[in-house]
Parts: C-alpha cells; sequence; structure tokens
C-alpha cells in the first residue's frame, strides 16, 4: 500500500473513461483501495476517483467526519463504491463551491443535483444502494464525474465564481 501520485488537471488520462469491475474481493481490487485511501487521507481529500491515481476503473472513494477542505460540510460515512449508478432524485440543482485533488489550489461553483439515489457495490460485491441529500450527493456526484472523464471545472457555468482558494475565501 502506498500514498499515489495523483493526475492533474491538463494530463490526457483524466479524460478518460473508466472501465467496470468485474472482479470483486480480489488482491488487486484490495490494493488499489488501500492506496486510494491513503492517498486521499494524505490529501485532506474528501474523496478520490481510481483515475486519480492513473486506475482506470470504476471505483470512487468518499467520507470524512470532518474535513479542513470542506469546514461547513456535514459528516459523509465512509464509503467504497463500485461501478456506481446515479439518478437524481428530482429536477433541482444547487450551486456551491468545490475544489478537486487532481485541481490544486482552485474552487469553483458547480451546480450539482440536491438529492440523488445511487447504487454501487462494495469490495466484496456486496450491494450497496442510498438515498442522499446536500453535500453528499455533491461528493458522489463530483467523485464519480472522473470515471467519465469529467472534471469540475468543466461543469462550471459562471466562471466569475472560479479562482484561487486563497484569493477567493481570504481572510
Amino acid at each position: 500500500m502506498a500514498i499515489k501520485e495523483i493526475l492533474r488537471m491538463g494530463n490526457p488520462d483524466l479524460l478518460k473513461i473508466s472501465a467496470p469491475v468485474e472482479k470483486f474481493n480480489d488482491k488487486d481490487l484490495d490494493v488499489l483501495i488501500q492506496d486510494m485511501i491513503e492517498t486521499m487521507k494524505a490529501n485532506d481529500g474528501a474523496g478520490l476517483a481510481a483515475p486519480q491515481i492513473g486506475i482506470f476503473k470504476r471505483v470512487v472513494i468518499f467520507g470524512f467526519e470532518s474535513n479542513d477542505r470542506y469546514p461547513d460540510a456535514e459528516e459523509v460515512p465512509f464509503t467504497v463504491l463500485i461501478n456506481p449508478i446515479i439518478k437524481p432524485k428530482g429536477q433541482k440543482k444547487v450551486n456551491d463551491w468545490e475544489g478537486c485533488l487532481s485541481v490544486p489550489g482552485l474552487r469553483g461553483v458547480v451546480p450539482r443535483y440536491d438529492s440523488i439515489y445511487y447504487e454501487g457495490y462494495d469490495e466484496q460485491g456486496t450491494k450497496i444502494e442510498r438515498d442522499v441529500d446536500g453535500f453528499h450527493a455533491r461528493v458522489v456526484q463530483h467523485e464519480c464525474d472522473h470515471l467519465d472523464g469529467i472534471l469540475y471545472p468543466m461543469m462550471i457555468e459562471d466562471f466569475r465564481y472560479f479562482g484561487f482558494h486563497d484569493e477567493i475565501f481570504k481572510e
């Protein structure tokens, strides 16, 4: 297990579409997940997608009790989510600030569905199904976008609300 280098925006690999995981309860999958956990924690992330460390499989992790990068965010339970499917619950979208470990130092306002249903599997192949809203829904949508080669700046509608974190949130 190791802390991996995170690919940054501009790397063309981040635009790839990831392949589904076909084998659960697998040593290689376990190593990938442990590497993702260590990498996310070392970088104070709220979530991480496998493509961000150069592995193009449909695996995301997310969750935290508290996070310095998102001090006002509610707790999100730690989750390993494999081969996710997301369905919006209604049409309501909410604009809020996002950052990304692949876009270091920058923040942007992104519209996301406020309430979603998601499903997928954990590393043993056990089905996960949840209805969530708020920041939890935002994190899931953000991380799952990586699996389809989408970075949050591609989702920004008004670039007046995109810039360096230190400039936007000056004390």
